[in-house]
Parts: structure tokens; sequence; C-alpha cells
């Protein structure tokens, strides 16, 4: 047994935590199964409207007693110009072509829209007394800090350099997830530049520790017991997951997206901004490598998460994953298709086998 303050504050068994993936990959299934075998899943929020956020949290209460929580994107303020969008949409015509999407209907993202869903979110674990949040993307007003905190919820913050995690302590946050540079989509960054966060989860996990009180979770790369065990020895009191439960059996994950995983050599992972906008870690398809040369150029998240929508969504109804977002961290050869209490089990006799050596 590896008890840490993160396994009694989370009321959980077993340090580990399963990343929230937005966009229908932490399906009520994965979730609920991970807090069963003693872990604690998490719903990721970022693309649901208030409706169905609801909806998931009553379906993961009706499958498991246990503790779960949800995952809130703070929304950033973004800014596009009409050229942008029109160098986007040209761009990206001939790929649309090849799949033979007409008029795709792309809306443009409403900053004001995005804040008004984020506090309705907001209101909706406050009302469903959900017992954990965690925030990507940022750190919320300290109004909103101030609500959740009067209803007990536990705060959890996402860092990926150390100026970053002491920012999320000196907010108030309970914990810090720290995002090494190993991990899998979305770089969860939002004070240093992208380049300047490209931080390997070796190097910033320590030094963290050294300039924060709260508990550090480490996330990026780590795949089982040997991970796990790395991460407490540098100083973390639990780690996170992400494409390790991505190609779990309960992954609401596109079938193609968890064999694209399987079969994947660490080397075809690499980072592109083409798909959102934001820089993420990826398997490498054709899509990214024809964008490669534009993707600089390409407006900023979430506009150009809307642009591409279509394309993505084509891709999967159509079975091909050249024009998908197949995110997966560095650690592809690690990957397993296991239920997630599988994956729990094994990686903690693992880690129990390694402590006791």
């Amino acid at each position: 047994m590896l008890t840490t303050e993160v396994t009694k504050v989370l009321k959980i068994k077993y340090p580990i935590i399963q990343a929230p993936m937005a966009g229908g990959t932490t399906t009520s299934e994965l979730v609920a199964a991970v807090s069963s075998s003693g872990g604690l899943g998490m719903i990721g929020a970022g693309y649901l409207k208030p409706t169905q956020l609801r909806q998931q949290i009553r379906e993961v209460r009706e499958l498991t007693l246990h503790p779960f929580g949800v995952n809130l994107f703070v929304p950033e303020d973004f800014s596009v110009s009409s050229n942008d969008i029109d160098f986007a949409l040209q761009t990206l015509q001939p790929l649309k072509d090849q799949l033979n999407i007409e008029g795709d209907g792309f809306v443009l993202p409403d900053s004001r829209k995005l804040v008004d869903t984020f506090h309705e979110h907001i209101e909706i674990l406050i009302e469903e007394q959900v017992p954990v949040c965690s925030f990507t993307f940022g750190i919320p007003s300290r109004e909103v800090m101030i609500r959740l905190k009067k209803h007990d919820m536990i705060l959890i913050g996402t860092a990926a350099t150390v100026k970053e995690a002491v920012e999320i302590e000196n907010s108030g946050m309970d914990m810090v997830v720290v995002q090494g540079s190993e991990a899998g989509g979305h770089r969860g960054n939002f004070i240093n530049p992208h380049q300047e966060s490209m931080i390997g989860l070796i190097s910033l996990v320590p030094q963290v520790v050294d300039c924060v009180g709260i508990p550090v979770i480490a996330a990026g790369g780590i795949m089982d017991g040997r991970g796990l065990m790395a991460a407490i020895c540098l100083g973390a009191q639990a780690v996170q997951l992400g494409t390790a439960f991505l190609t779990c059996i309960e992954s609401g994950a596109n079938r193609l997206h968890k064999e694209a995983i399987l079969q994947a050599d660490e080397d075809q992972v690499i980072l592109t901004r083409a798909f959102s906008g934001k820089w993420a870690r990826g398997i490498q398809n054709q899509f990214i490598s024809a964008m490669q040369v534009h993707e600089t150029a390409f407006p900023e998240f979430p506009v150009q998460n809307s642009l591409t929508q279509s394309i993505r969504k084509a891709a999967a109804a159509q079975g091909n994953p050249a024009y998908m977002s197949l995110w997966s961290g560095q650690s592809p050869r690690l990957a397993r298709s296991q239920t997630a209490e599988e994956l729990i089990q094994h990686m903690m006799a693992q880690a129990v086998e390694i402590k006791n050596k």
C-alpha cells in the first residue's frame, strides 16, 4: 500500500488519478471503473454543455459510490482576424475535399459564451456536490475559488513550470498536477510560452516539490508501476495517467485512436498545433505532416479547434486515422488494451514489487 497525503485527502486507495481527457474519452464507465478500482476517476468537461455535464455526473454516481472529480478548462482570452480565418479555411479546404465535406457550418467561438458556460459548470459542480475539481489552462478568479472552497471542494491546478505551480499554490488550490513535456494531448501551460514550458517530468517534479508546499501530482509519460515509483522517489505524492487509460476497454476513444497508440513507437509521437491552435502531443499522421509548414500561422485555440472539427469528425466516421487527432504521450509502447481495473492492479503490483526489492 502506498499511502500519501493525496490518497488521504482524496479518500482513495491508490495514488493514481485518471487524466480528465476532454472530447468523449472519459466516459461515465471509465470514470466509475477507475474510482471503483481505488483510483480517482475524472470527467473531462472541457467541451461538455452544462446539461451534458450534469447528466454525466449523475451517471457516474449511479455506477460508483467512490469519489470522483471534474476537470474544467479555464476560459482564455483569444483574438482572431478575418484574414487568419480565411487563411485557415483556404489551407484546410483540400483536405475537406478529400473527405467529401460540404458546408461544415463553421461557427466562430464566442468568448463570452465560453465564460458563461464555465460559470454554469461551476454552479453544477456545487449543486451536485462534486468533491474534486481540477483546472487546466489557468487559474479561475478569486471569487470562483472562494465559492468552491465554501462547499469543501478539493481544488487541483495544472502546471507545466515551477512558476505556474507557485501561482497555483498562491491562489489557494490544494494540489498541483505537474505536467511534463512527455504528456499527450494539449499542453497545460498558462504563463510561460510553449517553448519555455517544454520541461521533462524527471526535471520538473523535484524542482516544483522544492518550491511549493502543496502535494504534487506527476503527469506525463507515466504508464505503469515503474513510472509511479519513479515519481514518488522524485517527491510526487501521486500520478495522473492519460494515455494508459485512453486505451482501456471503458475509454470512449475511437477504436482507430486506440489501435494507433497500441501500434505506435515513441518516435512517432510529436507536437502539433495544427488541429486546435494550441500545442498538443499526438501520433504523426498525414494531417500533421501536411499542415506542419502552416501550423504556426493558424488561428489560436479555440478558433482553430472549431475550424478542424468537421475534418476530425468526418475522418473518424469514415474510419480514416490519417486526419484524426491521435493524442498520445511519449510512451505508447507501454500501452495495453485492458480494463481500468486491470491497469490499476497491474500497476500497483509492480509498484509494490519495486518497493519491496
